[in-house]
């Protein structure tokens, strides 16, 4: 294998200039003029019972060529649960969910004929905040949850609890028993963030052959496939799913709710049919970073050994289970991560609410569990009068450490971390003379995270001019691992230049099984099945090169674009006659590789229903930030800000300052700025730019930033995902600092000015749950 060094480079962006200059075709840019548009009639109720839908005058309407509803496609699709229609049949459960799906010849066509569709819908009570759902009397938000078909074994279910899932390990109740403990208690209320990338989502969706071919903006081409077979009732492989470029994703992108729309309704007209999201729709219904209560509580030694923690998390799913059925399983590693900790019980649950469904975004919930278990933190050194610093060092998980599913952790990590931020500060100086008699605050913060391994596949075809086309399921979202990572090491691999590898668009019919873009995993998972493609070139290559040369296989090297004889420099043939010989004697040199994760063991008897028990590859994370807090007005100004990275091996240290730098910013805007709310109607109010705060130029900050190499990691070449993990800490550096400034409790975000001035004038409160603080009595739903 060549040496790392010839992988590890700062490798420019090979797509940067065709987006500066709008020469990317993203799927909205494929839209021809022969295909039909598709538009959807939603819902303007978020609860309710269709009583009547008249479709005949929509049918007669000028260039309409179908109308489908969810008779057309009945199935029900679903994460752990099959509860999720393609289009609403007799119930509708939130406000803009998509019932009518009518196709024309142009937009402005199917949206006159969407007038004419004469809909009645009897309005039921909604079910809008988790604690109405989870009242006594509570009203079923799915009322047949019972007869759903359970897609994964082993979550508890229970009336407007979509899924829960459990963590216990030890005697808990004995560890709160101790008579030399303090308890500590915290509550954390969180609202909803939109992920707002550019491209809205679009599908294009046509039939050919037989067989349904769906062009689409995902960052889950195979999800696709395989929902969209489910809910035609067709066997996944008569669905081709292809990739261009996506526009960002953040997590937004891993549903698939218009994609099988747009089959549907070719298969109904023969012709091609795209559906795009206007800014409102995607704003409206899309899949936002769900709102969550947290309740935790800790039993603390007067000398700071935390010997018990048990904490409920509510996550609101909104009206379908969705990815929240999956993400329950993050609390076990994020809020149960971090720290040294005798005994633990928790509990998450997905709560159903009419309300849209919410999904997926960035680092999941590990974003405001981070921040509920880092205020924690420093809460607990406000009880006992310890430094929140040393507290941290000293019960930080280290290399033998138990989390929460009975994981034993490898390697010492997060203390030298935390040293290595206490040397970044001490080169960079604080910035608290900028504060200009403002309240300033500091704060150090850590974080759990992981990459999420799953299975991939790769396949390399070398080129007859000794070039080499990688084929996966991998997609471009922007964070530049498919320009720059990918290549990086198959390059490496073969002794080509980076440029010298070509990366195909993801496509299901010619790349194997992929989980998707997200959680880190890319360059990871990928990564490793490319590895494992290009040792089969090179075993081919090897083999050929040493009957041109008479050498033996073990005596050769692919260095510069040659098969080369090691240790004569310059010696050999080109990669290119290699192949080019092998072409016209057995035919052309090919290599396939997959990768899935090594299922580190968890505890027996400490995870029910979760479908990750342990990390196998854990990341973490040191945050600090320096923050000035205008006692007049509120504003929170971010003076500095300092990030000490686990990476594994840095392949590319410009790219990952990139995406540390993006995933910081991203994470002010959820700690100071962005709010998605939900009406008394049940709608979403920020759903656009005019009412949704994203960070703009003047809210960016510097990020001083030091890569910690070196962790253990069962990635290629060492590798972590850099991409996911930034955004993790941000919450709870920006929470933390506010609060050591303001000397107020931080327990709710985001933190705007009017929050602030809350705070500041006794008028916050700390939000209380009484429909969870009993839950710390029970293990399971009761």
């Amino acid at each position: 294998m060549p040496e790392l060094s010839t992988t590890v480079m700062d490798l420019p962006r090979r797509d940067a200039r065709d987006k500066l200059r709008g020469r990317t075709r993203y799927t909205v840019d494929r839209i021809r003029p022969d295909m039909l548009h598709a538009v959807l009639l939603r819902s303007h109720v978020p609860a309710g019972r269709i009583v009547k839908l008249d479709l005949e005058a929509a049918r007669n309407a000028a260039g309409v060529r179908a109308i489908a509803t969810g008779h057309d496609a009945p199935g029900l699709y679903g994460i752990g649960i099959a509860d999720h229609p393609l289009l609403a049949i007799d119930t509708v459960r939130y406000h803009g969910e998509p019932i009518v799906a009518i196709a024309a010849e142009t937009e402005t066509q199917a949206r006159a004929a969407l007038a004419l569709v004469e809909l009645e819908i009897e309005p039921l009570a909604p079910i809008l905040t988790m604690g109405e759902a989870l009242a006594r009397d509570a009203r079923l938000v799915h009322e047949t949850w019972r007869d759903y078909e359970v897609l994964t074994e082993g979550g508890a279910r229970e009336g407007n609890v979509a899924w829960e899932a459990r963590s216990v390990r030890g005697d808990v109740d004995a560890a709160f028993a101790r008579p030399d403990v303090k308890i500590v208690e915290t509550t954390i209320r969180v609202g909803r963030q939109s992920h707002v990338p550019f491209e809205p989502r679009t599908a294009i969706g046509s039939w050919e052959n037989g067989r349904a071919h769906i062009e689409t903006s995902t960052q889950v081409p195979w999800t696709v496939r395989n929902v969209t077979g489910r809910v035609l009732q067709l066997p996944p492989g008569r669905v081709r799913v292809t990739v261009p470029p996506v526009g960002g994703g953040f997590g937004l992108k891993f549903d698939a709710t218009i994609e099988p729309i747009t089959a549907l309704l070719s298969r109904m007209t023969g012709r091609t049919v795209v559906i795009e999201n206007t800014r409102q729709e995607e704003m409206a219904t899309c899949l936002c970073r769900e709102n969550a209560e947290i309740l935790i509580r800790s039993a603390v030694t007067a000398d700071g050994e935390i010997v018990g923690r048990e904490a409920v998390v509510l996550m609101d799913c909104g009206a379908y289970g969705g990815e929240q059925i999956f993400l329950t399983t993050m609390t076990a590693h994020t809020l149960g991560g971090n720290y040294r900790v005798g005994a633990m019980r928790l509990v998450s649950r997905a709560v159903y609410t009419n309300t849209p469904p919410n999904g997926a975004f960035r680092a999941c919930n590990g974003v405001y569990n981070t921040f509920a278990l880092e205020r924690h933190t420093d809460e607990i050194c406000q009880a006992l009068g310890l430094d929140p610093l040393e507290f941290r060092k000293k019960n930080v998980l280290g290399d033998g450490d138990l989390g929460a599913t009975g994981q034993v952790y490898e390697g010492d990590v997060l203390k030298p971390m935390l040293e290595r931020m206490e040397a970044l500060r001490a080169a960079t100086g604080t910035r608290e003379d900028k504060a200009d008699g403002r309240l300033y605050g500091r704060a150090t913060t850590v974080g759990t995270w992981f990459v999420f391994v799953g299975p991939s596949a790769a396949t390399i075809n070398m080129n007859a001019d000794g070039s080499a086309t990688l084929i996966t399921s991998g997609v471009e979202i922007g964070s530049g691992t498919m320009m720059q990572s990918l290549p990086q090491i198959v390059a490496g691999q073969l002794g080509l230049s980076p440029d010298q590898v070509v990366v195909r668009e993801a496509d299901t019919d010619s790349a194997g099984l992929d989980v998707g873009v997200g959680g880190g995993r890319t360059t990871v998972s990928i990564g490793a099945a490319s590895i494992g493609a290009a040792a089969e070139v090179r075993d081919k290559l090897f083999g050929f090169a040493s009957q041109l040369l008479q050498t033996r296989p073990d005596e050769l090297e692919l260095i510069g674009g040659r098969v080369a004889i090691k240790g004569r420099p310059g010696s050999g043939v080109a990669i290119s006659t290699v192949v080019q010989h092998a072409q016209s004697v057995t035919g052309p040199v090919t290599g396939t590789g997959s990768f899935t994760g090594k299922n580190t063991p968890a505890m027996s008897g400490c995870a029910f229903g979760h479908m990750i028990e342990a990390l196998d590859i854990p990341v973490f994370v040191v945050h600090e930030a320096e923050v000035a807090v205008d006692p007049d007005t509120g504003h929170v100004e971010v003076l500095a800000y300092r990030v000490v990275q686990d990476v594994g091996r840095a392949l590319n240290r410009r790219a990952i300052m990139g995406q540390i730098q993006g995933g910081v910013v991203q994470g002010l805007g959820y700690a100071l700025h962005e709010a998605v709310t939900i009406s008394p109607e049940g709608r979403i109010r920020e759903d656009g730019f005019e009412t949704y705060r994203v960070p703009l130029a003047g809210d960016a900050v510097p990020v001083v930033a030091d890569l910690y190499e070196g962790a253990p990691s069962m990635g290629p070449l060492g590798t972590k995902g850099a991409g996911e993990v930034p955004i993790l800490g941000v919450a709870a550096a920006i929470g933390c600092a506010v609060a050591n400034a303001t000397g107020k409790p931080v327990r709710e975000l985001p933190l705007t000015p009017p929050r602030v001035l809350g705070l500041l004038k006794g008028r916050e409160t700390s939000p209380e749950f009484p429909h969870i603080a009993a839950s710390f009595e029970a293990n399971t739903l009761t």
